[in-house]
C-alpha cells in the first residue's frame, strides 16, 4: 500500500512538473511574441524618427522644379524668375525642368507620382482643373498639396485692330447683330477656353454667338490673329506687348479689378460695366503626404522671394503681380477655383 502510494505521489509530482514546465514555456512565447512587437514598433518608430530627421534637414540636395510648359512662355518665365529668387533663401539649388505635353499634364503627372519628399516639385496654374474638367486626366488640384501661390497674370480680351472695335460696347453689339461670325481662338479645354466662356456669360451673350476656334496653345491663336483668320483671342501683357505697341492689336478689355501699369490706357471690364475678372493663377504644389515640415520651408523660401522689391519689379515687367498666399491659404484658393470652374464647365463643350 505504501509502495502503492509512493507511486502515485511520483506520478503526480511529474505531471505538476510538467505543467509548470508548459506554462512556462507558455510565457516564454507570449514574451518572445511581446518582444517581437516591439521590435516593430521600435522598427517603426525608428522609420518615423528618420523621415522626420530628413525632413528637419531638408534640402540636402537640389530640388527639382517641373514646368509642365515648354520654354520661353510666360509660365516658363515667371517660374524661373521666381525660382533663382527663391533658391537663395531655400539653400539649395532650384532646377526648372520643362515637361511640355498632354494638356500640360506630363509634368503633373510626374510630380503627382513622385516620392513625397520635397525634391520634386511642381509649378503650374488653373490648367491643373481644366484639364480635369476635360476629361485629359481624372484629378485635380486635390492630387497635391499646395504650398504657396506666387503670381497672377491678368488676362486681356485682345482683338485685331482691323475688327475697328475699341472697347467691350462695340464688340457686344456687332456679336448681338452678327451671332455666329465673330471668330475667337482659344485652346481647347485649355484657360483660354474658360475665358472666353466666362467673358460671354458676363456679357451677357450665348456661347453660341460666336464661333470658337481650337488651338495647340496661345502661342498659335495670337499668331492666327495676326494673320488675320480669327477676330481675337485671350492674351495678356507680355504675350501681347509687341503687338500692342505695333497697333496690331487692340485690347478691348482688361479682366482685373485695375488698370495695368504698364497699359493705363487700356480700361478694365469692370470700368465698360462687365462684371469679369480673370487672371492666370501660377502657385507650386508637391506630390501628396509630403511633410509638413518641408512644405513650411520651401513656402517659407517663396515668400521670402516675393517679398524680394527687385523680384517684384521683374514680375511687373511681365504684366503680372506678385501675389503670395501660405499652403493654408493657397489651398482654399484652388478648391474654390475648382469649385468655380466646374461651374462653367457644366455649359461648355469639353469632349
Amino acid at each position: 500500500m505504501k509502495k502503492l502510494l509512493s507511486i502515485c505521489f511520483v506520478v503526480m509530482l511529474a505531471l505538476v512538473l510538467a505543467a509548470c514546465g508548459s506554462a512556462s514555456g507558455t510565457s516564454s512565447g507570449d514574451d518572445g511574441a511581446d518582444s517581437s512587437t516591439g521590435s516593430e514598433s521600435s522598427e517603426s518608430n525608428s522609420e518615423d524618427t528618420g523621415s522626420a530627421e530628413a525632413a528637419s534637414d531638408y534640402p540636402e540636395q537640389q530640388v527639382k522644379l517641373v514646368i509642365p510648359y515648354s520654354p520661353g512662355g510666360a509660365t516658363d518665365i515667371i517660374f524661373r524668375l521666381v525660382g533663382k529668387y527663391a533658391e537663395e533663401e531655400l539653400g539649395a539649388t532650384l532646377v526648372p525642368v520643362n515637361m511640355p505635353g498632354a494638356s500640360s499634364t506630363t509634368g503633373s503627372r510626374e510630380v503627382k507620382n513622385a516620392d513625397p519628399d520635397g525634391y520634386t516639385i511642381l509649378g503650374s496654374h488653373d490648367v491643373i482643373a481644366t484639364a480635369y474638367y476635360s476629361g485629359v486626366v481624372d484629378y485635380s488640384f486635390e492630387a497635391f498639396q499646395p504650398v504657396s501661390l506666387l503670381t497672377q497674370t491678368p488676362n486681356i480680351a485682345t482683338v485685331h485692330a482691323d475688327t475697328g472695335w475699341e472697347n467691350m460696347d462695340d464688340f457686344i453689339n456687332y456679336v448681338k447683330e452678327n451671332p455666329g461670325e465673330v471668330k475667337w481662338g482659344m485652346t481647347p479645354g485649355g484657360t483660354s477656353h474658360f475665358f472666353v466662356a466666362d467673358m460671354l456669360k458676363s456679357a451677357g451673350l450665348s456661347p453660341d454667338d460666336v464661333k470658337l476656334i481650337g488651338y495647340e496653345g496661345t502661342g498659335a491663336a495670337i499668331k492666327a490673329v495676326v494673320a488675320g483668320e480669327i477676330d481675337g483671342t485671350m492674351t495678356n501683357y507680355t504675350s501681347g506687348k509687341g503687338y500692342f505697341d505695333e497697333g496690331t492689336f487692340v485690347s478691348i478689355g482688361v479682366a482685373h479689378d485695375e488698370r495695368l501699369a504698364e497699359m493705363p490706357d487700356s480700361p478694365t471690364m469692370i470700368e465698360q460695366g462687365v462684371e469679369f475678372t480673370n487672371a492666370t493663377s501660377r502657385g507650386v504644389f508637391v506630390p501628396k503626404d509630403t511633410p509638413e515640415e518641408v512644405v513650411t520651408v520651401l513656402e517659407s523660401a517663396f515668400e521670402a522671394a516675393l517679398n524680394d522689391p527687385e523680384l517684384q519689379a521683374e514680375v511687373a515687367k511681365l504684366g503680372s503681380i506678385t501675389r503670395y498666399k501660405d499652403h493654408e491659404e493657397y489651398e482654399t484658393f484652388v478648391t474654390e477655383l475648382h469649385d468655380r470652374l466646374g461651374e462653367l464647365a457644366e455649359n461648355m463643350e469639353l469632349q
